[in-house]
């Protein structure tokens, strides 16, 4: 990762978005916009959470110098800073795979830059397929864990660290959030692939026999990266389809965006009474 390049993006983004230093943030509101500790990045058909929260302050991920664009459908292309709860919080409307660039330092460049930023907890969603015969299309399921099936691994990275990628801390605020507001929630195991292409019926069932319930193509490089810079994390998998070979439906990326603008209002509810939850620095 060119560390230049990453400071070079952190410091055009504090300069447009009117962001304090780290170490600087005031304790109150003032003319200079509060250093966000918790970070939402959006997936697949989500980005639409950060549209209209309070203090919005938006900045096209185009504009940033050396930050990764991506061209998938769904995903906006922009930081959002903004206030949820009272707390001031970074929304990533989209992000880049791994199958777009076939570039790790591309796909993990966003997570550099929020460690860079001095965020803490991290919230990070997804569309998946569902692998377990339980889920339905529109379910939200908590990863517990991750299978990486990508066949590849970050430089550097340890996987025989014991602590757990997401956040017991964090699951049971999302679990005590979705009870409040009588949401149901499923939990389970992530699967991650390159992608681009869709899980054969055999995959699908080798993958459920492994462990994993719901499978997709983005998240466990992300979340492997920002456990080892010690954030807090929690995950939330919208399904949107089930897996090939359990649905007699083909596959589509139009299903995909379809489910989760169908559930987003239960998502948004999801998220910002788990944000509300967490405990301020």
């Amino acid at each position: 990762m060119n560390e230049l390049h990453v400071r070079e993006s952190v410091e055009y983004i504090r300069e447009h978005c009117r962001l304090a230093p780290m170490g600087l943030a005031p304790l109150g509101l003032a003319p200079m916009g509060l250093a966000p500790r918790i970070a939402v990045i959006l997936g697949s058909g989500l980005g639409d959470f950060a549209d209209n929260l309070p203090n919005r302050t938006a900045i096209s991920t185009s504009d940033i110098p050396h930050y990764p664009v991506s061209a998938v459908e769904g995903h906006k292309g922009c930081l959002a800073f903004a206030t949820l709860n009272n707390k001031p919080i970074l929304a990533f409307q989209g992000r880049l795979h791994f199958y777009e660039s076939n570039s790790l330092d591309a796909v993990l460049y966003p997570i550099h830059v929020a460690q860079k930023l001095g965020i803490k907890n991290l919230i990070i969603t997804n569309a998946a397929g569902g692998l377990n015969r339980t889920f339905l299309p529109g379910d939200l399921m908590i990863i517990t864990d991750q299978l990486n099936m990508t066949l590849q691994r970050l430089p550097g990275f340890s996987t025989k660290n014991p602590a757990p990628v997401y956040s017991p801390q964090l699951i049971a605020k999302a679990e005590e959030a979705a009870r409040a507001n009588a949401i149901t929630v499923r939990k389970g195991v992530y699967v991650g692939l390159k992608g681009p292409s869709y899980e054969t019926a055999s995959e699908v069932e080798m993958f459920y026999r492994m462990g994993g319930d719901a499978v997709g193509m983005s998240t466990v490089f992300e979340t492997s990266l920002a456990a080892s810079f010690g954030m807090e994390i929690l995950g939330i998998s919208c399904v949107t389809n089930l897996g090939t070979g359990i649905s007699s439906t083909k596959l589509s990326h139009g299903e995909v965006t379809e489910v989760g603008n169908r559930v987003k209002k239960t998502f948004a509810m999801l998220v910002s009474s788990t944000i509300g939850l967490i405990e301020n620095d």
